[in-house]
């Protein structure tokens, strides 16, 4: 029990369940051939397109059922530790709204083809966050309906509303826990979880601004006043697409729910439920209608479809498919590869951002090395292009090489990160050869470095005199000349104590070991980094 800020006299208990809808990505609809709307090649179609008789309940059609979408259902099930049902059958769910063309929608009502399950996920960011179990009460598949838009194309107001049905007849599987979220960061950290291996394992593309996850989260209160434990009715909030909004909901449905007890002593019992929606501009939630319970919705097994039998055969087969999940590649990361805890749930926290570093393991780059080129140079650009590493461009191919130069010391850091963006804005191109036509790569060679010093001692007589004369802050203005000089990068790791002990040294030996921060004003080939120039000197 905790105390609410707004009430700090009352004790309350937060209880959400959630009810998740996957959009499954397959190529056709549920019950047709009609193309889903939720497959990649069809997430531009045009309003009211993805259509046939079946979608639109025309008289005399007849369902079929979509073999695909029922074996990515066991999938997700699999991976949720459930119970696989070998019967299931599927049911008539009947009521009217405008975006439901048949005003039924089939789906399965007391045989759903997945059970009880559990889901473990971390609750926080942190390598040491703590670790939830939460239970898995069923996972069922039916088909989407249509969507109404009350706003028209661009936002402006309109007095009506729109009927898309392109989503209409998508397989849809809903997934319902317990109420085992004890706060909105704890549904919010499952959602990313589940949206993560939805993603894993190739069920949907999860984006979440096209409805293909909408997370439902059902919450009441257990408040204890005066040694008396009251629980408030039960709210169902719709239709949220983002975790912003789901972690909104939350929070302020718990604080509503208590002034409305406070208010009118309001209790769960029957009757009392209510679907509300979520304001996203007031983040306020609004009362849409008073909850249905399931006999208002008059199911019965559907005539036209037959019950849906899993032989273990068949399910071995579809476990064949089951890949390392999300949780599991992150602690194999740590264990086998020796990445940090927090570098290995930044690369598994994305699916394309993991496939490219497992990509870029199987070109033959070391673990911490592909995590540091993907961590280090693509978050950073990512970041300033607004996408995700795995977007910008770059190749597996291409990121060994960049290793390999970088391992030869053939490239500098910051030249390692230039070529990095080069890569990304020419995919596939050959990374050495950019390197050398974009002047990346540093010259070893003693005798073009002993000119560009000759060069930058004869360019600065004075400094290179006060340099003679003891005078170390002189040494800046020499390397300035020589970087000048260069049309690459020249690598710098040299220490103040290195500086003072060859200056000490310069009678005994014809080079000073000069390094300093160069200010950005030098050039774009001299990114702001500490620079090593040998400079061979004759102090005597």
């Amino acid at each position: 029990m905790t105390s609410l800020s707004t009430h700090p006299d009352l004790k309350t208990r937060l209880m959400v369940g959630m009810e998740i809808h996957v959009e499954l990505s397959t190529r056709s609809k549920m019950w047709t051939s009609a193309p889903n709307v939720a497959h990649p090649d069809h997430f531009e179609a045009a309003p009211n397109t993805l259509l046939d008789p079946v979608v639109l309940g025309m008289p005399g059609t007849l369902p079929v059922m979509n073999k695909q979408a029922l074996e990515m259902s066991i999938l997700v099930g699999l991976a949720l530790g459930c119970q696989i049902a070998r019967h299931s059958k599927w049911d008539r769910k009947s009521y009217y709204y405008p975006d439901l063309p048949k005003n039924y929608q089939l789906s399965q009502y007391d045989e759903p083809i997945c059970g009880q399950g559990e889901l473990t996920f971390p609750v926080g960011d942190g390598p040491d966050a703590p670790k939830k179990t939460v239970r898995i009460t069923r996972a069922h598949l039916e088909e989407d309906a249509g969507k109404l838009l009350h706003e028209a194309p661009g936002g402006g107001a309109i007095d009506y509303s729109i009927v898309d049905l392109n989503r209409a007849g998508t397989p849809l599987l809903e997934i319902v826990t317990e109420p085992d979220f004890a706060t909105a960061d704890e549904a919010v950290m499952f959602g990313r979880t589940l949206r993560n291996i939805c993603r894993f394992l190739g069920v949907s593309e999860g984006i979440m601004q096209q409805g293909h996850m909408r997370f439902e989260p059902n919450i009441n209160v257990e408040i204890e006043h005066e040694d008396k434990t009251y629980k408030t009715p039960i709210v169902e909030i719709k239709n949220l697409n983002s975790f912003k909004a789901v972690h909104g909901a939350i929070q302020y449905e718990h604080r509503r729910q208590v002034q409305e007890w406070l208010d009118t002593g309001r209790v769960m019992g029957r009757g009392e439920k209510a679907t509300r929606g979520w304001d996203d501009n007031k983040q306020v939630t609004i009362l849409q209608r008073e909850k249905e319970d399931a006999h208002d919705y008059r199911y019965f097994p559907d005539p036209d479809l037959v019950p849906v039998v899993i032989d273990e055969p068949w399910l071995a087969r579809i476990r064949e498919h089951l890949p390392e999940l999300p949780l599991q590649r992150e602690q194999r990361y740590v264990r086998e590869l020796g990445l940090k805890a927090v570098d290995a749930r930044t690369l598994v926290s994305e699916r394309d951002v993991c496939q490219l570093f497992e990509a870029t393991l199987a070109a033959g780059v070391e673990g911490r090395r592909a995590a540091a080129l993907l961590l280090n140079y693509g978050a950073k650009l990512a970041n300033e292009r607004g996408c995700l590493i795995s977007d910008l461009g770059v190749t597996a191919t291409q990121l060994k090489a960049i290793d390999a130069l970088s391992g030869a010391e053939k490239i500098s850091s910051n030249g390692a990160a230039s070529l990095f963006a080069l890569c990304c804005d020419h995919p596939g191109e050959d990374a050495d050869k950019l390197a050398e036509a974009h002047g990346l790569l540093q010259v070893s060679d003693e005798g073009a470095l002993d000119d560009w010093v000759a060069q930058a001692i004869d360019a600065e007589p004075k400094a290179a005199d006060d340099v003679r004369n003891g005078k170390r802050a002189a040494m800046g203005r020499l390397v300035g000349a020589g970087v000048k000089l260069r049309s690459s990068d020249i690598e710098a790791d040299a220490r103040s104590c290195e500086r003072r002990d060859a200056l000490r040294c310069a009678s005994r030996r014809n080079y000073v070991s000069l390094g300093r921060w160069v200010p950005r004003s030098l050039g774009p080939s001299v990114p702001s980094s500490k620079l090593r120039l040998l400079l061979p000197v004759d102090f005597r």
